[in-house]
């Protein structure tokens, strides 16, 4: 069963029916994979000491549909991953692995739309209904400073969620607006597609996460 109110979607969330059908075919190709909604990334300090939430688009086919933890399993998670570790945003070795003991630092990771869609494309009643898990995920981190967005469906629903008018915070790559009390981040999504198209360079998304990084410091500091 899966309620609306909760953070988090049911193992065999059924909200979805074409999402839903896709999951539960592959659940009979490829039993041993986790195949389901994808899971909220949590700091090891709990909630209270999330500070950045990312949030992406959805789970890859044979990324995190296959591992059951964001960006683990395909080659957005190499970027994400390394860049969050340089930045002290994260801690250990990334090796792909949801079990690889990466841990990370004030920072969640989660997805505008929680299950994997056929061809990484989810359609806009997926995305507004997934939004029903988004606005308790950004509620349930009491001290969250900052929200980072990847890519513009991840960014228009999260503007969505919180409250506020797409038309009056565009998506553009590097962004930064505030919306409901919460610094809003944005950058081009880390996507091999992306990458080997030249539309986002690693130095691009490396700046990104050092203007938060920074931004986050100076709030520390701040009385």
């Amino acid at each position: 069963m899966t309620d609306a109110a909760s953070p988090e979607p049911g193992h065999d969330c059924p909200l979805c029916p074409r999402l839903h059908d896709f999951i539960a075919a592959w659940r009979e190709r490829e039993p041993g994979w986790f195949n389901a909604p994808v899971p909220t990334f949590l700091p090891p300090e709990g909630e209270g000491s999330v500070r950045l939430l990312i949030v992406g688009l959805a789970p890859g086919l044979r990324g995190a549909n296959r591992t059951g933890r964001p960006f683990t399993g395909d080659f957005a998670g190499d970027l994400l991953y390394g860049t969050l570790i340089a930045q002290g945003l994260a801690r250990g070795e990334f090796k792909a692995r949801p079990d690889d003991g990466l841990e990370l630092v004030g920072t969640a990771i989660t997805n505008a739309v929680r299950c994997v869609p056929p061809e990484n494309k989810p359609v806009g009643a997926e995305i507004a209904t997934c939004r029903t898990f988004l606005r308790p995920t950004i509620a349930r981190f009491p001290n969250l400073r900052a929200i980072l967005t990847l890519g513009s469906i991840a960014h228009q629903s999260t503007v969505r969620a919180l409250g506020e008018r797409v038309a009056a915070l565009p998506f553009r790559h590097g962004g930064r607006q505030e919306a409901g009390g919460i610094a809003l981040f944005s950058s081009y999504h880390c996507s091999r597609y992306n990458t080997n198209t030249g539309v986002l360079t690693q130095e691009m998304f490396v700046s990104v996460f050092k203007e938060i990084a920074a931004f986050l410091k100076n709030q520390t500091q701040a009385p």
